[in-house]
């Protein structure tokens, strides 16, 4: 398994302009993917990011697999126009409470930087063997006990 890349690194920072190129590629497209447009903002033609970088997969796909215990989600305030930030509690019930008082008006940008908040949260080895856990109830995962 590959390591996701040291901060600071060139293979980091590479990373990081794939993800912020298909951000902009997709502006005026409803919803988000990490892929490339060939016009910016038409969907006819898709390709470059999530399919054709095998690390950028590899990272995005162990953010979306972590721990709902503090995870950082997008939350839409005003439909199509405002979306914030926040954090969710981990426990079933619990609303997400908001990190900030940042308004972004733009559904793309707020996902760039979502994408940079998770990727300085994660350690370089999150998602290695050894981090391997049976996955679902378990007893941190505040499942009632029967």
């Amino acid at each position: 398994m590959q390591p996701i890349p040291k901060k600071g690194t060139p293979e980091r920072q590479r990373l990081i302009d794939e993800h912020k190129a298909c951000v902009e590629s997709m502006k005026g497209v409803a919803g988000f993917s990490v892929l490339k447009c060939e016009a910016p903002g038409d969907t006819t033609t898709v390709g470059g990011g999530f399919y054709d970088d095998p690390l950028l997969r590899r990272v995005l796909l162990r953010m979306r697999g972590e721990s709902p215990k503090g995870k950082l989600i997008v939350i839409c305030t005003k439909v199509d126009k405002e979306w914030r930030i926040a954090r969710l509690s981990g426990i079933r019930g619990v609303p997400p409470k908001f990190i900030d008082d940042t308004v972004y008006t733009d559904e793309q940008e707020i996902q760039h930087t979502i994408f940079l908040m998770r990727l300085e949260e994660l350690s370089e080895s999150y998602g290695m063997p050894d981090d391997f856990n049976e996955g679902w109830k378990r007893r941190d995962d505040n499942w009632p006990v029967t």
